[in-house]
């Protein structure tokens, strides 16, 4: 008997509230054992050195954690981007401008279209636009679909891929804020000195230390990954699909870092577009990208 993984890919989506849950747990610890417990304090009983050094750290970890949050949500709420109702392609790419597809072309497709230039979703019953992929999880087909991720609840395609991006990113510095805090209690305590909180404190900090510390550790990998995949202008499913030496999507790496955070360098750090690179940039709409010059073959 064979077994198909994608018949249970439907039940991670139950996950959906307790990922979020455990997201927001963890950010709970994490604030209580930075702010309530270790530095806060700080600011009232402490000498000027170690309030303006708690001052610092606590104003650098509320802004790092809004980032953090503002990003994750918005990854949450945004929707990945699907195939619009009734979608047909401009003109075949493989036959250019100058031969333009046809209706009767579009009517006629058969059921399987494996061997043809325009791909066809079996599942939805609809075409594809280019880097478009199905989702076995979501049930649908997705622009631009990088994968889905159980921790954001939502696939992660054409829209929300800058804003996964940069919670990655900001989740990786605010981890390695709170790891690198909370590191001299960590050693205090294994060095026999005396630290003025509870026993009940004491494993809240140990427990923020050690998940922020796992966490800034495997979110830097992921981190440098997707940068990786961000300067090559591809996704993590076509790294894995393709096998043609060269991409051609390809367009350097500064055309290809402004294909997925735009051009306006004011928004390159938060999670929103600039009207005038939604409007003028089709790659950010998810259904049309530019091709490497002079490349019009299909990896």
């Amino acid at each position: 008997m064979s077994w198909n993984i994608f018949r249970f890919c439907t039940a991670l989506r139950g996950l959906g509230s307790i990922m979020i849950l455990l997201v927001l747990g963890v950010v709970g610890v994490t604030y209580y054992a930075v702010v309530i417990v270790t530095y806060g304090p700080l600011l009232a009983g402490a000498g000027a050195i170690g309030i303006l050094t708690s001052f610092a750290v606590l104003v650098l970890f509320h802004f790092l954690l809004a980032m953090l949050l503002w990003s994750y949500f918005s990854v949450v709420l945004t929707d990945p981007g699907g195939v619009p109702p009734n979608w047909k392609p401009a003109l075949d790419e493989e036959r250019g401008e100058n031969d333009p597809l046809t209706a009767s072309e579009f009517t006629s497709l058969p059921a399987d279209t494996a061997h043809s230039t325009i791909r066809f979703c079996k599942k939805c019953n609809q075409l594809k636009p280019p880097r478009c992929h199905h989702c076995s999880v979501c049930g649908r087909c997705v622009l631009k679909m990088d994968h889905h991720c159980v921790w954001v609840v939502n696939c992660v395609g054409a829209f929300n891929y800058k804003y996964f991006l940069l919670f990655l990113f900001y989740t990786f510095l605010e981890t390695a804020l709170v790891t690198s805090s909370l590191l001299p209690n960590f050693i205090a305590f294994f060095g026999d000195e005396e630290i003025p909180v509870s026993a009940g404190s004491l494993a809240i900090i140990f427990l923020a230390f050690a998940l922020n510390l796992a966490f800034s550790l495997s979110v830097l990998g992921f981190l440098i990954m997707h940068i990786s995949l961000v300067l090559r202008n591809t996704t993590t499913i076509e790294a894995f699909e393709k096998v043609a030496p060269k991409w051609r999507y390809d367009l350097g790496r500064r055309r290809n870092f402004e294909q997925v955070f735009g051009t306006d360098k004011q928004y390159w750090l938060i999670p929103a577009y600039s009207k005038e690179d939604f409007g003028s940039m089709p790659a950010l709409c998810g259904l049309e990208y530019p091709l490497k010059p002079g490349d019009g073959q299909e990896f």
